[in-house]
């Protein structure tokens, strides 16, 4: 049997629900913690304490492929070489995942993207993360956590993927195709840039920093807010195709979840994002605040 998300339930979840699940063997829990500037701090971290249950994905080696001259710094992953490491881990078609990561859900959303191209639609993601789950002083454990093998059915969803070949086919129409930028807005204006070794933005995408929809304790604003700011960028049209980018196709899930839990229609993820498309240095670059 495979497992469903169900109908009209939110994809964030609280700490409070997942404490009362974590003995339920249809569920199962991931860690996702990721430090772009410190690549093993997640595991790292994992090892010292995680939500008891959880299994570990890293960003780099399990929710990402190789590295390639033409590729972004987190390309897709090889989706029979992801279902193998899932299997393995003891993770399965049948189940109830929750992802999480160390707070904001930049890096559990990436999770819940690749596994929703995968074909799994039963993925919470942990609101708050688990800084929240320690404050509110749940129990956690060390080292690593086994599961029994489980089959995981995948159908990958290629729809759910835009590509670099196909924005440089529409390059007079990218502002038309909504292409939301989930970076901060000085690294989208140009202003600054720590991590790629280029600056800007592509031509005709539009700045709706991920950031926005947090608060500051790491938990995300209300839907009816996170909606709206959403349908600002979208120029108010809530049935509008859309489609997410970011650095690398990671922070951008974030938006992606939103879409998805406001009732719009389903963007698709330009996986390659900013560090794939400045790759080529003929690829046409802007810089300031407008698309």
């Amino acid at each position: 049997m495979v497992a469903r998300a169900m109908p009209d339930n939110p994809i964030l979840i609280v700490a409070e629900v997942l404490q009362r699940h974590l003995d339920d063997p249809d569920w199962a829990v991931i860690d996702a913690r990721f430090d772009l500037a410190d690549p093993q701090a997640g595991l790292r971290h994992y090892g010292e304490a995680h939500i008891p249950g959880a299994i570990y994905l890293d960003l780099d080696a399990d929710l990402a492929g190789p590295i390639e001259p033409g590729t972004g710094r987190h390309p897709l992953p090889d989706a029979e070489k992801a279902v193998a490491k899932l299997e393995a881990r003891g993770i399965g078609s049948s189940h109830q995942l929750v992802v999480y990561d160390a707070g904001n859900g930049a890096v559990a959303a990436r999770a819940w993207w690749v596994l929703r191209w995968l074909g799994h639609d039963a993925v919470f993601v942990l609101d708050g993360g688990f800084a929240r789950w320690q404050r509110l002083g749940y129990a956690t454990e060390s080292g690593a956590v086994s599961r029994p093998w489980a089959r995981f059915l995948a159908v990958p969803r290629d729809d759910l993927v835009l590509t670099t070949a196909e924005l440089e086919r529409n390059l007079g129409t990218i502002e038309r195709m909504n292409l939301l930028d989930a970076r901060d807005a000085a690294r989208f204006r140009g202003e600054v840039e720590p991590i790629d070794p280029v600056a800007g933005h592509i031509p005709g995408a539009r700045s709706v920093p991920f950031g926005d929809f947090v608060a500051d304790d790491g938990t995300w604003l209300a839907l009816d807010a996170r909606r709206k700011r959403l349908l600002d960028a979208l120029g108010g049209k809530d049935d509008a195709a859309w489609s997410v980018m970011c650095g690398s196709g990671v922070t951008a899930c974030h938006l992606a979840i939103t879409g998805v839990e406001a009732g719009l229609p389903e963007p698709r993820l330009y996986v390659g994002s900013w560090s794939e498309w400045i790759r080529d240095p003929q690829r046409p670059v802007a810089t300031g605040s407008e698309p």
